[in-house]
């Protein structure tokens, strides 16, 4: 369905960056997407010109095809909604990652002492959809780091500002300090998050901080379970926030303060058309957990 849906917005706007930036991804990423779709059904989707790009017969005939499919699934989505606020209020949170400081909980205990009638229900995304599942309408608020691509498209309110510890391999030479600057980093292989999730990944490489050196890249992951997985197994080191360090210590994985880099910003967001009361309370609720 995503794929159908990247190539719909694509064969409405006949342009790969407008295209991109209604779906808060990369152009390149739309591309990759395209690409593996034509491979999937074995057909050319686009022609390319002088003049631009444009629909070829097999394209035409999916897109009539996949507006149906994707309003069906919409309608699916709307129907299981309605099924679940029938028998109970519920409010979708969307997260990508751990977060740290019991900050999710909190902001859950609060909302609902406030909302005794209402439940969280808790949705872990990917990190191909830096959303968190915002976007596709898949959540209803979503616990985010800052910046995600198409970020200013949502309402955000930041709830924390952390520093940054690295994550490495228990044998890995970082072992027993007690903090190191990132400069001695730079030429260590990074865990890289989807190429898709443009800034989010770039930020979480600290290319900002790199400047002309180039960043190298060990293994590129899709979740957390993943990113830890390859840091344990030695593929490379990543940078985490100091909130999350904890949360992820653990047998053959250890972490330090990185000096000399920008902090991690954790936001909650929401859509700016998105203007029920539940939501806002939960806003409220998070921001009033960040402050305790």
């Amino acid at each position: 369905m995503r794929d159908l849906r990247y190539f719909t917005v694509l064969a409405e706007e006949l342009n790969f960056t407008r295209a991109a930036e209604r779906l808060f991804i990369t152009q390149p990423a739309l591309s990759k997407q395209i690409r593996q779709l034509e491979q999937q059904l074995r057909v050319a989707l686009i022609v390319r010109d002088k003049r631009g790009i444009g629909l070829t017969a097999a394209g035409a005939a999916l897109l009539l095809q996949a507006r149906a499919l994707l309003e069906q699934w919409r309608e699916a989505q709307r129907v299981v909604s309605a099924a679940a606020a029938a028998e109970n209020s519920v409010l979708t949170v969307g997260i990508s990652t751990s977060v740290g400081r019991g900050l999710l909980s909190a902001a859950r205990e609060g909302f609902v002492r406030t909302h005794p009638t209402w439940r969280t229900r808790l949705r872990h995304v990917n990190w191909d959809d830096a959303t968190a599942g915002l976007g596709s309408e898949e959540v209803d608020v979503a616990f985010l780091w800052l910046p995600f691509p198409g970020h200013d498209s949502f309402n955000v309110r930041v709830l924390v500002r952390e520093p940054r510890w690295v994550a490495f391999c228990h044998d890995h030479w970082l072992a027993g300090r007690n903090g190191i600057d990132f400069a001695d980093l730079l030429d260590e292989p990074f865990i890289a998050m989807p190429e898709s999730v443009g800034s989010l990944r770039d930020h979480w490489l600290a290319l900002a901080e790199r400047g002309s050196h180039p960043v190298r890249i060990g293994a590129t992951v899709w979740n957390a379970e993943e990113t830890f997985a390859a840091v344990e197994a030695g593929s490379g080191i990543v940078l985490l926030s100091a909130g999350n360090a904890e949360i992820y210590r653990r047998p053959g994985i250890g972490v330090t303060p990185v000096t000399g880099i920008e902090p991690a910003v954790m936001a909650v967001a929401w859509r700016k058309d998105d203007q029920r009361a539940a939501v806002r309370y939960f806003v409220e609720a998070a921001a009033g957990a960040a402050g305790r």
